[in-house]
């Protein structure tokens, strides 16, 4: 049985800019602060939360009902929620979905999630968009208004920070059926399970690597192909990282990027990256493949994205995909090597299936 609004403790959210908004607690009493966001999905709650690429992240749901259908421990892309709060406008306490574990009250006090409800969302979502993605403090135990924005003004932007050291695995583990007629390495800088269940389910046997590792320890398991993840931060502070994937398409293997893969395959050929004024999440996003004439309605969540320029004055690079919103790059491929990437999430989870078809380009390659 939901519990009814009166019953709510108060909680406040604001932006850096001072932008107050009242409402109703959610998840953990406490305090959070992170970059806000906005995620325009209608379903999938679950595996946005548990989505490593939001680490350090407040999200914003577009979508007015929250928690409807509780938990499922099948629908989680990392071992833990890895946002660091969450907005919406009205949060369900009980759920109506028989295969559900727990509610989501439950399942963010376990894991120390603060969020805030009853709040106008359209409000801030349309804030968002004029201003741009900024720091934000979620607080269901202090209300002084000077004492947050100290706390904020401590907070650090999203833009130079380095995030996916944070998410990616310590050590090497693998996946999949060892027998596979294929092996994947992929460089775990943040990598959704579903990325993981799409090769496996391709005849792949996967090992994953951190984000750290040697190009000798990777090249050590003989793969066929090379899988680069997403993940979260800034891809152009990722120096260690982005030499890293030099190596690996020097080493001549093909290499599948994704996201933050995408980004850093783009860093490593000289080309820039930027933050975005609100970035791309949700599970509408138009996307059109240039090499095929087809469009696609695509997943994504990325507040980075490569610079167009910089691409064009590039003639190894050939544009595979753009944004049919805002005519962002949305994937690229390199000339001289087997290698391609997409800022977007082809396992699409949650999320419609129409790209799940580079999965099978990226094994025809082997």
């Amino acid at each position: 049985m939901n519990v009814k609004y009166n019953s709510k403790p108060k909680a406040v959210l604001m932006l850096s800019d001072g932008t107050v908004f009242e409402g109703k607690a959610a998840g953990k009493i406490g305090t959070t602060t992170g970059e806000i966001c906005f995620n325009t999905g209608m379903t999938g709650y679950q595996e946005i939360f548990t989505d490593p690429s939001y680490t350090g992240q407040v999200v914003v749901m577009a979508s007015p009902h929250i928690g409807n259908y509780g938990v499922d421990s099948d629908e989680v892309e990392s071992d833990s929620v890895k946002i660091s709060g969450m907005v919406c406008k009205q949060f369900n306490t009980g759920y109506s979905r028989a295969r559900a574990q727990k509610s989501l009250q439950a399942y963010f006090e376990e894991n120390n999630i603060i969020a805030i409800s009853d709040v106008d969302t359209r409000a801030i979502v349309r804030h968002i968009r004029d201003k741009g993605a900024v720091n934000c403090i979620i607080s269901s135990e202090t209300f002084d208004t000077k004492k947050l924005f100290e706390i904020l003004s401590n907070v650090p932007s999203m833009e130079g920070l380095e995030l996916s050291s944070r998410v990616s695995t310590k050590t090497p583990y693998f996946f999949g059926e060892e027998k596979s007629k294929y092996k994947v390495a992929v460089i775990d800088f943040g990598v959704k399970q579903n990325i993981l269940r799409s090769l496996a389910e391709r005849n792949c046997y996967l090992k994953i690597f951190p984000q750290n590792s040697k190009i000798d320890d990777i090249l050590s398991f003989n793969p066929n192909g090379i899988m680069l993840s997403n993940g979260p931060g800034d891809p152009s502070v990722m120096k260690s990282e982005i030499t890293l994937v030099k190596q690996i398409i020097e080493s001549n293997k093909p290499v599948f990027g994704i996201c933050l893969g995408h980004q850093l395959i783009a860093q490593s050929q000289g080309i820039s990256t930027y933050k975005m004024h609100a970035g791309h999440r949700g599970i509408n996003h138009p996307v059109k493949n240039i090499i095929s004439g087809k469009s696609e309605v695509t997943s994504q969540n990325h507040g980075f994205t490569v610079n167009e320029k910089d691409i064009n004055a590039n003639k190894n690079i050939t544009v595979t995909h753009v944004n049919l919103n805002d005519n962002t790059i949305e994937g690229i491929k390199l000339e001289n090597r087997k290698v391609f990437s997409v800022q977007y999430h082809p396992e699409a989870c949650p999320g419609p299936h129409d790209s799940r078809y580079l999965f099978e380009e990226f094994v025809a390659m082997f």
